[in-house]
């Protein structure tokens, strides 16, 4: 129950204008219709939270949404919101029962239509008839799609073993090209695996036509001088979502299936898509076939629409952000390829940095990216592409960063030795923004060009830091630079709540403690990984951290990214921007305690960071 719920428990007496019998379908009732509607139809407001129908309630009225918006829940699952103009609970009263409970969203405006009206107005009027049971229909055919995206997830989230895992076809690499062809004919196979030695490989028809184009004979080439050795691989075990997202990262179509090390057969893209390809289009696809600025948008603008359906379905915050991830770079690689001519993508490293680098943004937010460029390399129209780059970004809906952390900003667009010097008086100048810089930076992954030029820059992070405890120190106290106001946030969530409750920001509060603090150990053990909970292993592995702590840190960073996807789900729903701030009234009591225990944790923690770096001392 919402904040004002609480206090006022239940609906009370709106005062709106008469109810709208001018617009349709009630202007085409009879009069005598309109006259029964206008009469007997009461009006009525609800607070945020609020219970408007459940299956608990007797349903003797229909409500018409004048204002605000009304959230359908089918059990403990949200299904749907509707806003202004459109009626619920139709369907409940007409069958005597609510099979659903809807909720005020926010601060809800309605008409009430008694049972008795609204039996009058379906039986007297076909058109209103039409009408109303129009948009039940919709709604079924709406509940009937969730349907089937739920069984897609349920798909996905099976083992590689449930799919068609194409037995091991086996040649010998001294096999001449010809006759591995005769051979995979004469099996009905596509692919073949070449032994060789202590290796093994594949041949596949995009090898034969490599093969084609070589000056030798394919009756004198061996299969070994074309095969690939380099094999991407799964286990049978594995979740199926795995199998798709090496073949994405990888650019690959095909992955050996292993039982330990014994292969056991070949997924292929074309047998994963159709376990599949009956629930869904999947956006990979989209991104690779797109031949203009138009087609990568439209494949673009479908990320946060397949986030809201991952997340309805029940998958977990890691697997979602782990998609996002590589759905990100495949769009902000193929974008590059369209902005930056070759002779600039070969000689420059396009890297995204913050939240996107770590792997941790779900939902779009804002851009954070960079580009280094190779020692001596010069390009005339490098700011014009720099501008076309950062601007596709933000019609596909990446907002620009607030910080200009961003490819048309001279200081994170950089020839590497510039950068590294840069990086130097990040250390060293005592600037108040060098050690967030620094921050984004080591946060920093490659997604197009030549990764060595990041590993150049980098290794400057590992050469100025070592034994400058100083700075650690104070690349460090940021951990404590959004503390908790003096009342703090723990009375809050244990007390009862204000009726002017402040927003809580799930970032300044929550994630960026655990993420920055995490980053500053990772900084002085000069870990070369990059997301946090990658980084919370390797600190085990090192003995910085216990397991413990670090299994208690990893739980809440993916509690709180969780909360925030959520509530940024919500505020898409109601158009409204999407942002780091949550009420305390829109959280249920479960969420309330679960928050109460991660910002201990989170206490903990930045507890831990500030005696390890002696920050009372700074």
């Amino acid at each position: 129950m919402g904040l004002h719920a609480a206090l006022d428990a239940g609906p009370f007496t709106s005062k709106m204008s008469n109810f709208p019998l001018d617009r349709a379908p009630f202007s085409e009732l009879t009069p005598a219709l309109r006259s029964l509607l206008g009469a007997s139809a009461s009006e009525l407001a609800f607070h945020a939270g609020d219970p408007v129908l459940t299956p608990e309630m007797e349903p003797t009225q229909a409500f018409l949404i004048a204002s605000g918006h009304v959230e359908q829940f089918n059990g403990d699952e949200a299904v749907a919101v509707i806003g202004p103009g459109e009626i619920f609970g139709a369907r409940a009263v007409l069958a005597a029962r609510a099979s659903h409970r809807w909720q005020a969203l926010d601060e809800l405006h309605v008409w009430a239509i008694p049972r008795s009206t609204l039996q009058a107005l379906v039986g007297g009027h076909a058109g209103f008839c039409s009408w109303l049971f129009g948009q039940i229909s919709r709604r079924l055919v709406g509940a009937a799609q969730r349907d089937e995206q739920r069984e897609f997830l349920s798909l996905m989230m099976a083992r590689v073993q449930d799919a068609y895992v194409r037995k091991p076809f086996y040649v010998d690499a001294h096999t001449p090209i010809t006759e591995v062809c005769r051979l995979l004919h004469d099996a009905g196979a596509t692919t073949a695996l070449v032994r060789d030695g202590e290796r093994t490989g594949m041949f596949t028809t995009t090898d034969l036509r490599d093969a084609l184009l070589r000056p030798q004979a394919p009756a004198q080439l061996p299969v070994r001088e074309v095969a690939q050795f380099e094999l991407v691989a799964v286990n049978a075990g594995d979740e199926l979502y795995e199998a798709m997202l090496l073949m994405l990262r990888h650019r690959v179509h095909r992955v050996v299936v292993r039982e330990g090390a014994v292969i056991v057969g070949v997924l292929s893209q074309l047998d994963l898509m159709s376990f599949v390809s009956n629930h869904s289009h999947l956006i990979a696809m989209q991104v690779e076939q797109a031949e203009n600025l138009a087609d990568l948008k439209a494949a673009a603008l479908q990320l946060d629409g397949l986030v809201e359906l991952l997340h309805s379905g029940g998958v977990k915050v890691p697997v979602i952000a782990g998609l996002v991830r590589v759905l990100n770079e495949q769009v902000f690689k193929r974008l590059w390829s369209f902005v930056a001519p070759p002779e600039l993508q070969a000689n420059s490293c396009l890297m995204v940095m913050g939240s996107e680098g770590r792997g941790e943004q779900i939902l779009k937010t804002d851009q954070d990216n960079g580009l280094l460029l190779r020692d001596g390399f010069e390009f005339a129209g490098l700011e014009a592409v720099t501008q076309a780059f950062n601007a596709g970004l933000s019609e596909f809906g990446y907002p620009p960063c607030p910080g200009n952390i961003m490819l048309t900003n001279p200081l994170w667009c950089s020839p590497v030795q510039r950068f590294r010097q840069t990086i130097y008086g990040w250390f060293h100048d005592a600037q108040p923004e060098g050690p967030m810089h620094l921050a984004i930076f080591m946060d920093a992954v490659a997604v197009a060009g030549d990764t060595a030029l990041l590993a150049q820059a980098r290794a400057a992070v590992n050469e100025f830091s070592s034994g400058n405890a100083l700075f650690l120190a104070r690349f460090a106290a940021a951990t404590d630079q959004f503390s908790a106001p003096a009342s703090g946030w723990w009375a809050r969530l244990t007390g009862r709540l204000a009726k002017e409750e402040p927003l809580f920001d799930l970032k300044k509060l929550g994630t960026f403690p655990i993420v920055h603090g995490v980053r500053a150990l990772a900084l002085e053990q000069q870990l070369d990984t990059v997301s946090t909970t990658e980084r919370l292993r390797a600190l085990v592995q090192r003995q910085v951290l216990s397991a413990e702590m670090a299994r208690d840190l990893t739980e809440v960073l993916h509690f709180m990214m969780g909360l925030k996807m959520k509530n940024n789900l919500r505020q898409r729903q109601l158009g409204q921007p999407v942002t780091n701030l949550v009420a305390m009234a829109d959280l249920g009591v479960l969420e309330r305690d679960q928050l109460r225990e991660a910002l201990a944790v989170v206490k903990q923690f930045r507890q831990f960071v500030a005696l390890r770096y002696h920050l009372d001392a700074l």
